[in-house]
């Protein structure tokens, strides 16, 4: 599904702070966290903005991306519901 997001996916950016936090998140290690993300997001099904920003859920993960700057905010493990 092609959307506004995935269009835009070369402007995908984030600040030191974001890919600390992502990787802390995501217990990431050695990885390029903005690639990372967008390979999520290109092979994501679940894609959905929701007012200011998009909501991504690849592989019970969920990564909140600015709709307007296309800055990653946040990425975190999906709590599963068992």
């Amino acid at each position: 599904m092609t959307n506004d997001l995935h269009t835009n996916l070369h402007k995908l950016h984030t600040t030191v702070l974001g890919v600390e936090r992502i990787s802390r998140n995501l217990g990431l290690t050695n990885t390029d966290v903005i690639d990372w993300c967008k390979e999520k997001i290109e092979s994501a099904d679940d894609v959905v903005r929701n007012g200011k920003n998009w909501y991504v859920h690849p592989d019970e993960v969920t990564i909140t991306v600015n709709a307007h700057s296309f800055t990653i905010i946040t990425a975190h493990r999906t709590k599963s519901s068992n």
